[in-house]
């Protein structure tokens, strides 16, 4: 497989968790997005969205979008499962997913805070933008983990896949954790796993 990726796109780094806790071995193609490499022809012939992550798989076939990614991951290699056989366990992890990948990560996307500044946006206003919506939707998350281990139980997950690229760039946005212990807590297991070791944006080849 070929991973089409940018070392701090939360999306990207999502499948890189995903593909290391698996286990799987894959190519690294970086995609520099400051430089604009997403919108040579080159590139939107293998997304024509001109956004990471694709992922390039049998047969020369390329899929793109995190979700759609890791579900096909979740399905094509099913040994390391990112989720729980309980249909309840389950629903709740994708919840957090969906939470995360819909209702927080969108609004701080880099296009969209382009547009915030074409709009007339200072940077201020564009700093206020971001934390307001990563800190409503962390406060939400928060609610919705265990007391114990990571996300949803004693093992790594699909939430996790997802919570822990969102912390990353709430720290990369100035964004303080203090008021969610439980967010905290997964963050500081993670930061010990080797497959997140792995996939965090300071040990990827194109990391600056």
């Amino acid at each position: 497989m070929q991973l089409y990726t940018y070392y701090r796109s939360t999306s990207s780094y999502r499948v890189r968790i995903a593909l290391a806790l698996k286990g799987l071995e894959y190519e690294s193609l970086p995609v520099n997005l400051l430089a604009g490499e997403q919108r040579q022809p080159a590139y939107l012939a293998v997304d024509p969205q001109g956004r990471v992550p694709a992922l390039a798989v049998e047969a020369g076939q390329v899929l793109i979008q995190s979700a759609a990614i890791l579900e096909y991951l979740e399905e094509r290699y099913p040994q390391v499962p990112l989720l729980a056989s309980d249909l309840l366990l389950r629903a709740r992890a994708r919840g957090i997913a969906a939470l995360i990948g819909s209702d927080i990560h969108p609004l701080h996307n880099v296009s969209v805070l382009n547009r915030l500044r074409a709009l007339g946006q200072d940077e201020a206003q564009v700093q206020d933008w971001i934390g307001a919506w990563i800190s409503q939707g962390l406060g939400a998350v928060e609610i919705l983990l265990g007391d114990h281990g990571y996300c949803i139980g004693p093992e790594p997950g699909l939430a996790d896949v997802y919570l822990i690229p969102q912390v990353y760039a709430a720290e990369r946005f100035k964004v303080s954790l203090d008021a969610w212990p439980r967010i905290a807590r997964v963050a500081a297991l993670a930061a010990g796993h080797p497959a997140f070791v792995h996939a965090h944006p300071a040990s990827q080849p194109d990391t600056p």
